[in-house]
């Protein structure tokens, strides 16, 4: 189709409503084709391609699920608190408080003012990361040649940079992300060693148990030893459910997450939030 007029132009951007592109997001959400949950629930529903970011202001007691389709995606994510984000995640306290430096199904995202912002309730990868963060342009231009959003190597911050502006927030405002789907292993030396992803197919879900943004970053680990940028496709589905309660078992699992849990619900008591 002609685009040399400004009508040639309209009609061919007209004629592509409804392509499907392999990684998009899909809008509205309940359009997604296979739901994990009811339809009407679903509130995003996005593959982020391998070198991309996204970004979405959730509610609390929303499930967020990852899946890496082919085995070589690394989702890179920070969390704020939706209307005061100074609040946000706390990679060292979250290892610290809960005496672990491996994220899985049980783990507890949390902030430095020890309330819990996300948690991790299903887990079939088991190779994450609390511990190295993301990728740097320094770093990038120095192991590909380029680490610019809109390079084929764009690093992990910079596109964190990017997802950032997009919600008010500035390059200040990025603290050290954690990652899913490509871990590392600490060395008695204290060096890390990458183990690499689970395969094709790995889930994990998350629940807010704030309202959260919520920042991702799809590329690869720094710790990543292959010479060439290998970034794959993350698919992103969020819907409708309920935060953690008292009697749920995660609310119980351990002394630290309860008081995490207990900080939490007496703030957003005190706000009229719960």
């Amino acid at each position: 189709m002609a685009t040399a007029t400004t009508y040639e132009a309209r009609d061919h951007a007209r004629a592509q409503e409804g392509t499907r592109a392999e990684a998009m997001p899909v809008v509205p959400a309940t359009d997604w084709p296979s739901p994990p949950c009811e339809a009407g629930h679903l509130v995003w529903a996005e593959t982020v391609a391998g070198g991309n970011y996204s970004h979405r202001v959730l509610a609390r007691g929303t499930e967020l699920r990852l899946t890496d389709l082919r085995g070589d995606a690394c989702a890179h994510l920070l969390l704020y608190v939706a209307d005061r984000p100074w609040e946000r995640l706390n990679a060292a306290d979250t290892v610290k408080v809960q005496w672990n430096a491996y994220l899985g199904e049980g783990s507890l995202l949390l902030s430095d003012q020890g309330r819990v912002l996300a948690s991790v309730v299903v887990d079939d990868s088991g190779r994450h990361d609390a511990l190295c963060g993301t990728s740097t342009l320094v770093r990038n231009t120095e192991r590909y040649g380029n680490g610019t959003p809109q390079s084929a190597s764009p690093a992990g911050r910079e596109l964190f940079k990017l997802a950032a502006l997009k919600n008010g927030l500035e390059p200040r405002d990025l603290p050290p992300s954690i990652s899913f789907f490509q871990g590392v292993r600490a060395a008695d030396d204290g060096s890390v060693n990458f183990t690499g992803s689970a395969g094709p197919g790995a889930r994990v879900t998350l629940r807010a148990e704030q309202d959260l943004t919520v920042l991702i970053a799809n590329v690869p680990h720094p710790a990543d030893p292959r010479a060439e940028y290998t970034s794959t496709p993350l698919e992103v589905l969020a819907w409708r459910a309920a935060p953690t309660a008292p009697g749920d078992p995660l609310w119980d699992a351990t002394p630290e997450g309860r008081r995490a849990f207990l900080n939490t619900a007496e703030f957003l008591t005190a706000r009229g939030l719960a």
